[in-house]
């Protein structure tokens, strides 16, 4: 259940901030955040089929054929549900006259300024982390399931397919499922699913979504593993486990003995960087993104060079970095009191990590999932 004071007091705070009178979200993240329900009808359209917003009263509009629903199936009794005519107006006209102004919202409404949702979800409250820890052990034990019965003969979309099914059964939508054999996951970065077979080893990497939230997860099956594989993904475990102790020590405003108010995303990213440098792959960086945080979206921000988002806790974090062929990635929930690796079951092998000694940082290993050898 949501916290909607949590989430008022919020909101109270950005009104006043900016002088508005009312802010309002229709884009599907943004209206999970907020209500904990689901105004999507059409997996491919940006916004969904209703807006919920705040002026100091909670509010959802939508049109005649979907507000009934949502009142009985996705909003709490705290949200007053309006309807429109269908055939009468869009959802962005119907914000626009019934909204006091001036306004925000995080789709196209005439007059109204625009609002970085992104901003307002993060740090994540206490009872997004109960839910966050929910969905990372579902969306492990869906993966799983499916990675420890590979052959090496599999297709890939049939693994995805496979995936696909797991999660559905446990009411998690899969935005992204990446599967690639050996041979493509060394060509491709992004190995979305074809009909080669699998070959000598399997790289499954997905982003799974539930009431708003989104956990990230990588798991390698090897059957032949070719020559330096060990070694590559090693690397880019320790770089993972770099970015994690660099996640605490930036959260904490300690990455570069500041005083205890957030380091940047840039600041983590600069440390990911030298983790590369150290374990001999200096150059791996620039052929993928190496992740962020997490939370009400697949990633709220990527680390990038500069990057000036403020690093917070609690709040989750997918790292996902890649040595050529080879990736590490897990959720990890970031708190002042602990660090919890979120998509995990207790039933696939793991490693101890060492992160690599770049500026002081907490030297303990972190536990990342291994490779499967079978």
């Amino acid at each position: 259940m949501v916290d909607l004071a949590a989430r008022t007091e919020r909101l109270d705070a950005y009104l006043a901030e900016r002088g508005l009178e009312a802010v309002w979200f229709a884009r599907p993240n943004g209206f999970a955040w907020l209500t904990g329900g689901d105004n999507v009808v059409d997996d491919d359209a940006t916004t969904g089929v209703a807006a919920a917003g705040y002026d100091g009263e909670l509010r959802v509009i939508s049109d005649n054929i979907e507000a009934e629903r949502l009142a009985a199936e996705e909003l709490p009794d705290a949200f007053a549900v309006e309807s429109f005519p269908w055939h009468a107006d869009s959802l962005p006209e119907a914000v626009a006259e019934r909204s006091p102004a001036p306004a925000a919202a995080d789709f196209d409404v005439p007059g109204f300024e625009a609002v970085d949702g992104s901003r307002l979800r993060q740090p994540l409250t206490d009872d997004d982390v109960e839910r966050y820890r929910e969905l990372g052990r579902e969306v492990a034990a869906a993966v799983e399931t499916v990675c420890r019965n590979l052959e090496p003969e599999d297709p890939e979309y049939e693994v995805a397919a496979g995936i696909d099914i797991s999660l559905a059964s446990r009411d998690v939508d899969t935005p992204v499922v990446l599967v690639g054999g050996a041979e493509r996951a060394q060509s491709f970065r992004h190995y979305t699913p074809t009909d080669a077979a699998l070959g000598d080893y399997a790289l499954v990497s997905v982003t799974a979504e539930r009431a708003g939230l989104y956990a990230s997860m990588t798991r390698t099956v090897a059957f032949d593993a070719p020559d330096r594989f060990e070694e590559r993904h090693r690397a880019a475990a320790r770089v993972a486990a770099t970015a994690v102790r660099a996640t605490e020590a930036a959260a904490a405003g300690a990455l570069f003995g500041g005083d205890e108010a957030p380091d940047t995303a840039g600041d983590v990213f600069g440390v990911i960087r030298d983790a590369y440098d150290a374990v001999g792959f200096g150059d791996e960086w620039e052929n993928h993104h190496q992740g962020g945080a997490a939370g009400f979206a697949g990633r709220e921000w990527f680390a990038t060079p500069g990057g000036d988002e403020p690093v917070r806790w609690p709040m989750g974090y997918a790292w996902n970095p890649t040595v050529q062929g080879t990736k590490s990635e897990d959720t990890h929930l970031v708190a002042p009191e602990l660090t919890e690796r979120l998509t995990k079951t207790g039933r696939w092998p793991t490693h101890e990590v060492e992160p690599v000694d770049v500026g002081g940082l907490d030297g303990e290993p972190v536990e990342l999932a291994a490779p499967v050898i079978r």
